[in-house]
């Protein structure tokens, strides 16, 4: 199957720039500015095209060409104002381009009017967001929430759009789950996105009741989030041994995964993995995807994986932290990840320095991780940990046989038919060994 050959178009608002004042120089490995202000920190116009390259290529297409316009507004009839659009139409053309991708989002109106004027297929950032999660949506639940943000993106693009827009297509912006045509009368479109909000309010009950059930027994949930394609897949893999797809493209998990991580205190963790976080989230996606999201809300421990090869890592950061700060999860305790220092050079490498509330690793060589996992142990309240003498008859063989599978054994002794121990153990271990426990 033949790739779509895209042209890429950003804007670079001059006056918006102004707005921000001169570029401070900031210390970039902490997002803040001298004398400790925090940062609004900003993607420039040309990192906002590269990353939209890099969505456009996780989408299959074919880049061949890019064009990025400074202007002092925007026009609100093209965004790019005519003697550009007319140009664009000219380069795109000699490229044979099948679609124009454009780093904002567009009204109904105006990507009308570029179609009209450069006669080919026009798609915003937002719309090629949610064609890669249609594309990537693996179980039910992922395809429910994909199909219900696709539907409220297109809800008030209705009007004027024609007979095209009558069912899902077979290109970039226009696929989905393939499910249901999406009829132009509004009416119908309502109806199936009441269908779809009750469907994931049902999925929302069933994953409380999970949870429930989960949270009776003392076991913490450890959350990985982070910007799309920093890594937290692999890291995932890496800790528990699973098989998630692990992909250098963007938004390549969807669905949430849970699996059990042993600590060293023998304290067992629930880690679930995240969909990725990005500039300017869809607020329809954040919306359909908060019955997935509030595993995060409800974790003990945020682990934030962060991409430290690249070379915006800190604007990433800092949107990572907006987005949990809308999904009230921006006061939990949380761990920052430094992922992929195999990507970096041999001289930045010797100087990176793990403090209390970051680590450094490799989740691809395996570097870093043993540390991480004590730095969790160290983190987690939960289930608190504490050490005890014991004196356990040797005929209390499930006992004696629970505490070596459930804690860290310091010494043992045995005597006159006890066994002497010294050991650290959850809360939940010693309270079924509460009888045998000396006091110092």
């Amino acid at each position: 199957m033949r790739r779509e050959r895209a042209f890429l178009v950003g804007v670079d608002y001059r006056s918006a720039r102004r707005a921000r004042g001169p570029a401070t120089a900031p210390d970039m490995s902490r997002g803040r500015a001298a004398g400790g202000a925090d940062l609004e920190l900003q993607f420039t116009s040309e990192e906002s095209l590269s990353e939209l390259r890099e969505l456009a290529t996780s989408a299959g297409a074919e880049i061949v060409g890019q064009l990025l316009q400074h202007r002092d507004r925007a026009d609100p009839a093209t965004l790019i104002g005519r003697g550009k659009l007319e140009e664009i139409a000219q380069l795109a053309g000699a490229v044979a381009s099948d679609l124009l991708l454009f780093d904002h989002d567009l009204t109904a109106s105006q990507q009308r009017n570029i179609e009209d004027a450069v006669n080919a297929r026009v798609i915003d950032r937002t719309q090629l967001i949610l064609d890669i999660f249609a594309t990537h949506a693996r179980t039910r639940e992922g395809q429910l929430q994909v199909e219900l943000a696709q539907l409220e993106y297109l809800l008030p693009r209705l009007g004027g759009r024609g007979a095209e827009m009558s069912q899902l297509g077979g290109g970039i912006g226009t696929r989905g789950p393939g499910e249901t045509q999406l009829e132009t009368d509004r009416r119908k479109i309502h109806r199936r996105i009441r269908h779809l909000e009750e469907q994931i309010e049902r999925v929302r009950r069933i994953r409380a009741q999970q949870r429930q059930r989960r949270e009776s027994v003392p076991v913490a949930t450890v959350a990985l989030v982070g910007y799309t394609n920093a890594g937290k897949s692999s890291l995932f893999n890496a800790l528990t041994r699973a098989a998630v797809l692990s992909s250098p493209r963007m938004f390549a998990t969807l669905d949430p995964t849970l699996r059990a991580l042993a600590l060293p205190s023998r304290r067992k963790v629930l880690l679930s993995d995240t969909v990725g976080f990005i500039r300017n989230l869809p607020h329809t996606l954040v919306s359909s995807f908060r019955a997935t999201l509030e595993e995060v809300e409800r974790a003990a421990l945020i682990i934030h994986v962060s991409d430290v090869s690249s070379p915006i890592s800190a604007e990433q950061e800092h949107q990572v932290e907006r987005v949990l700060k809308e999904l009230n999860a921006g006061a939990k305790p949380r761990l920052l990840i430094k992922n992929k220092v195999d990507l970096l050079a041999a001289s930045e490498r010797d100087n990176l320095r793990d403090d209390g509330g970051t680590i450094h690793v490799s989740a691809i060589q395996g570097t870093g991780l043993s540390t991480l996992v004590e730095r969790i142990d160290q983190l987690l309240c939960q289930d608190a940990v504490s050490r005890v003498r014991l004196r356990v008859p040797q005929q209390e063989g499930k006992a004696l046989a629970m505490l070596e599978a459930g804690s860290r054994i310091y010494s043992r002794q045995y005597k006159d038919g006890m066994v002497e121990l010294v050991a650290e153990a959850p809360a939940s271990v010693l309270r079924r060994v509460r009888a045998w426990q000396v006091e110092d």
